[in-house]
């Protein structure tokens, strides 16, 4: 079905959109402008919601909101809004009454008018998609973005051409009750995630899948060759199977041979750059972009990939360096959600780095952690939930020798610290191994607003 079938098909339905966060208000303006029937339910109050209540009335928008806001959903099409479990009681409910279950991602990938690329894993999502689509750009291509990051393309896709292409970032949440699978799917790695939201690792596992199981004959999916769970998925996919990896020469795929990054296919190979090209400090990053020259491969020059290594200095939030201060440098790190993501953090200096760690559980193992920090930090600095977990799993690590750990009230205290015992030549970097919903909205706030600490420094 095209995009303007699939509007026609709403004009005599009722529609409920959950959520009125940023994500979805491009969809909520796009069904209104289009005279469909919409109720727009959110948790929030209308105090809470502002100026966006009133804007959303004035074009014919219903409100259910505060605590209720998912009872007695009776709508003839439900979309839930990324991040929501689709098993929630209330949708179960509507859903045996009769209603349709969608989000604005599961209609786009229907309606898609273009090839679409998507990213999905447990670290290194945003930069691996975001090296694709300026590699994609770079060669001629018109590049429309979404998903985790970019914005909705949902209300965009009227404007799209089939020479065009989509890159997207997508979730477990936003792929456990995904149909369908793009054209090219890569999966980074995997690794124990979110499991204060999944049931366990089983089921996180699973909605990640779902990124290539839905792929046909003609089709492409990228995996790890190094991550156990990514490799074994690679034997079950559908279409072409590429493989990248450091440790090993797949077949079919783009690997580390010595500095030189290699891609292969039918027995021919050439060498693509080397590592020397990549502009990002750390191994993890290597591995981005041996994903991302799997997926674009045939579509991009070695030359264009070449050039933009040596350019691309990384996306906001992610080992992002903030300044160099009497011959000290801060880094920005907040993206790391996850003991794995502060591992490869660290594993990006050679030098021994001052930490600032800590936030919101998410129900996820901390003993990994431990080693890597002995061995890389010098001093750490905690704060948020997960303090006592990290320090704990520091201090009982085999290669514990007294590393020196201060628990702190914020960030504000933390970089007062750090500013105090860095000296020149060293490394301070927040790399949280924690969400931020204990304190912050999502991690590009907490990133910001350590930035902006750091950068009150006089």
């Amino acid at each position: 079905m095209n995009f303007e079938a699939y509007l026609a098909s709403l004009q005599d339905k009722t529609v409920a959109v959950i959520g009125i966060g940023v994500s979805n208000q491009p969809l909520l303006r796009l069904l209104l402008s289009r005279g469909i029937s919409v109720t727009a339910c959110d948790k929030k109050s209308r105090e809470a919601l502002g100026v966006v209540a009133e804007q959303l009335e004035a074009l014919g928008c219903r409100l259910r909101l505060g605590e209720e806001y998912l009872k007695d959903l009776t709508e003839d099409v439900i979309f839930r809004t990324p991040g929501m479990r689709p098993d929630l009681p209330e949708l179960n409910e509507a859903v045996a009454r009769g209603s349709v279950l969608t989000s604005e991602m599961e209609v786009f990938l229907e309606v898609c008018p273009c090839p679409i690329v998507a990213v999905t894993g447990s670290d290194g999502k945003t930069t691996t998609t975001t090296i694709i689509s300026e590699l994609l750009k770079r060669a001629g291509k018109t590049v429309h973005v979404g998903g985790n990051i970019g914005h909705p393309l949902l209300a965009e896709t009227g404007s799209m051409q089939p020479d065009d292409i989509a890159v997207l970032e997508l979730s477990s949440f936003q792929l456990m009750t995904m149909t369908r699978s793009p054209h090219i799917a890569v999966i980074t790695n995997l690794a124990p995630n979110h499991l204060d939201v999944h049931k366990d690792f089983q089921e996180y596992i699973d909605a990640k899948e779902n990124i290539f199981t839905h792929q046909g004959p003609e089709d492409i999916a990228v995996f790890n060759a190094d991550n156990i769970y990514t490799a074994e998925e690679a034997g079950r996919a559908i279409g072409r199977a590429r493989l990248f990896s450091r440790k090993t020469e797949p077949e079919d795929g783009v690997f580390l041979r010595g500095d030189a990054i290699v891609a292969r296919h039918d027995g021919r190979e050439r060498q693509v750059m080397t590592t020397a090209d990549i502009k990002l400090p750390g191994v993890h990053n290597i591995e981005n972009y041996l994903a991302a020259i799997a997926a674009v491969d045939g579509m991009v020059s070695d030359e264009i990939i070449r050039d933009f290594a040596r350019e691309f200095g990384g996306v906001e939030h992610r080992i992002e360096l903030i300044r160099t201060r009497k011959g000290v440098r801060w880094y920005n790190d907040s993206i790391a959600s996850s003991p794995s993501r502060t591992i490869a953090g660290l594993n990006s200096f050679k030098e021994k780095v001052i930490l600032i760690a800590g936030g919101k559980d998410k129900g996820i193992s901390y003993d990994d952690l431990g080693p890597v920090v002995n061995d890389h930090v010098k001093l750490l600095l905690l704060c948020g939930a997960t303090a006592g977990v990290i320090r704990k799993s520091v201090e009982q690590a085999d290669n514990y020798n007294g590393l020196e750990i201060m628990d702190v009230q914020d960030y504000q205290e933390a970089v007062a610290i750090a500013d105090s015992r860095a000296v020149e030549g060293d490394v301070v970097i927040l790399s949280p191994a924690s969400t931020s919903f204990d304190r912050f909205a999502n991690f590009m706030e907490r990133g910001r607003v350590f930035k902006d600490i750091v950068n009150q420094l006089p």
